[in-house]
């Protein structure tokens, strides 16, 4: 797959004069910094640096700082207790010694990033890994993080249903009949005005899946499972390779959401399907997703334990989501949010 080019964002932040306060539209094509390449950036930046023998308080700011540096922003003289810390960016930063990762006073929010820095036993920076906060409520095991919006599925007599006859009325101008990736495009790659599929024929291309079947890797393997199901939808999507960075919409450059459903319980994290909130991506010409755009293929299944069969297909936008599917109303967790990240969190 080809690397994605991206614009020098950290020459244009430096040469700008812009704080680290100063608010930036989400996709802005010269200052906002997308998720992959902030990730980058952090790690050119930080990884190395040594912060042995320094006070919690004296750390912290060197490794704001070195935030600062590592994506063009002057050093303030002191940091503003802001939320986030990093406003214009909408950037928290976390250093962490070990896997147990505590969020204080404050919910995660779909649309802050959260800069996870490891730290090596003896202070030096190794890793820098940057999530959204719907990918860290995901990550909570022990229930300290209330899935914030749940959905029912009841399937109906037909085993696919195109619930959105048209995409939202912003993408009609950007989507194109009949569109194949080439062989160097990743379904990673972030979406592109006029290479994207419309969406009755995402819902065309995918209603072959229903009825067929693979190797169930367990119950409590749900993300080996959604892996293969994603697999399967890449290529019916005419995709020469398959790649998964765990990103939200699980295929980026066609702006789709996949989720396998046996249960009829569909859980959204923190993200609201219907939300007029840009996405996390760079603009595309004109084209700056919101989170009503993105386009949802829900495939219903069933196991036996060995092999997952795919019963039922829909496809929806965002904006109509909560037009097929019954919401549930969830509750807020207020306090110490903690997290344990998986042994693997920094390797993936």
């Amino acid at each position: 797959m080809s690397e994605e080019k991206y614009p020098d964002y950290k020459g244009a932040i430096a040469s700008s004069g812009k704080g680290i306060c100063e608010p930036i539209d989400v996709g802005d094509a010269e200052y906002w910094i997308p998720a992959h390449r902030l990730e980058k950036l952090l790690n050119d930046g930080l990884c190395g640096k040594s912060l042995a023998g320094l006070p919690l308080r004296t750390r912290s700011k060197i490794v704001k700082s070195a935030v600062c540096e590592a994506l063009g922003y002057p050093v303030p003289k002191s940091f503003k207790s802001t939320q986030p810390r990093f406003l214009g960016q909408q950037l928290d930063v976390y250093v962490q010694k070990t896997l147990n990762l505590q969020i204080w006073n404050e919910q995660l929010s779909p649309a802050r990033r959260y800069a996870i820095i490891q730290v090596s036993p003896d202070d030096v920076i190794t890793r820098v890994k940057v999530v959204g906060g719907s990918q860290l409520a995901v990550l909570d095991t022990t229930g300290t993080v209330t899935i914030k919006y749940q959905a029912r599925i009841e399937p109906g007599s037909r085993t696919h249903e195109l619930v959105s006859s048209q995409d939202t009325q912003p993408m009609l101008q950007h989507v194109r009949k009949g569109v194949s990736p080439g062989p160097s495009v990743s379904p990673a790659q972030q979406a592109q005005s006029g290479a994207l599929l419309p969406i009755q024929e995402i819902f065309e291309r995918l209603s072959p899946l229903v009825g067929q079947r693979f190797p169930d890797p367990g119950v409590d393997q749900e993300r080996n499972r959604g892996s293969a199901l994603h697999r399967l939808v890449c290529e019916r999507l005419g995709y020469h390779g398959y790649e998964d960075k765990g990103q939200f919409p699980d295929v980026p450059h066609q702006l789709l959401e996949v989720k396998l459903q046996t249960s009829p319980t569909i859980d959204l994290g923190l993200i609201q399907p219907a939300s007029k909130e840009r996405l996390d991506v760079h603009k595309s010409g004109s084209l700056q997703p919101r989170h009503c755009d993105v386009r949802y293929a829900l495939f219903c299944a069933m196991t036996n334990g060995v092999q997952v069969t795919l019963t039922h297909l829909f496809v929806t936008t965002g904006a109509d989501f909560f037009m097929r599917f019954r919401r549930f109303e969830g509750n807020v967790t207020n306090g110490k949010v903690q997290i344990p990240l998986p042994r693997d969190f920094f390797e993936r």
